[in-house]
């Protein structure tokens, strides 16, 4: 395994209105895309290529949505650090071109 290309830790992991984990985990590697609890179990992953994610108009700045596999969640990076929503965009957009000149 290749070492992280983005990883955020602290992140707060929601589908609809439903709080999933309050210190989840955003892994980009190897291609893939990882959702984890604070406890380090899968909540969902998929390969780059098939992520949506955008941030929308008028959320928090720290706010993206997220499409992994056809369900919708909402991630919540904290603010301090280097785990912001702008980070995470431009890894996931670095990790699909990587991906696609393979």
């Amino acid at each position: 395994m290749s070492e992280a290309e983005f990883s955020a830790t602290g992140v707060r992991i929601g589908r609809r209105l439903r709080s999933l984990t309050r210190g989840g985990q955003v892994v980009i590697q190897d291609g893939r895309l990882v959702l984890l609890t604070s406890r380090g179990r899968e909540i969902d992953s998929a390969p780059v290529e098939d992520v949506h994610a955008l941030t929308p108009r008028f959320a928090v700045r720290r706010r993206t949505l997220t499409r992994l596999n056809g369900t919708g969640y909402f991630l919540t990076l904290r603010k301090q650090g280097t785990a912001s929503a702008g980070r995470f965009l431009d890894a996931l957009r670095t990790a699909r071109e990587r991906v696609a000149r393979r």
